[in-house]
């Protein structure tokens, strides 16, 4: 049996989605997205915990993010979790995990306001394509 590797995040744009081309015009963009969550600790009291996450979408998807997802827009995404390393230029190791986003579904924008007829707008991998070539 083959492992699962799924994620699916409800949450908030902490910042407007960075587009940039690659070599061979490969189209990426990344962002960050708050998740909170609301509790009541042992004393009763009304606890919020924030959790950033750092999401990556490809090719026509990251066009799509670009054009539609702003700053605050609260946004479902799924996707699949990703651990990657590198040196820094002062010879640091880093390590950053990323959600690799697969589809997305415009909740609401910042204003309050839905995004169309049908209060979301969703966006997902073409099942007619192959999706050859997508770099995870």
């Amino acid at each position: 049996m083959s492992g699962v590797n799924k994620v699916i995040l409800i949450g908030n744009l902490g910042n407007d989605p960075e587009l940039r081309y690659l070599e061979g015009n490969i189209a990426k963009v990344r962002f960050n997205l708050a998740t909170t969550e609301i509790y009541k600790d042992a004393a009763g009291n009304q606890v919020e915990h924030t959790e950033w996450h750092h999401i990556v979408f490809w090719r026509f998807m990251a066009e799509n993010v670009s054009k539609l997802l702003k700053k605050g827009a609260q946004v479902y995404i799924e996707g699949k979790l990703q651990t990657r390393q590198w040196v820094d230029k002062q010879g640091h190791k880093k390590t950053i995990t990323e959600i690799i986003g697969e589809n997305f579904v415009l909740l609401q924008r910042r204003d309050n306001t839905t995004s169309g007829p049908n209060s979301s707008f969703e966006s997902k991998l073409d099942p007619n394509s192959d999706n050859k070539g997508l770099p995870y």
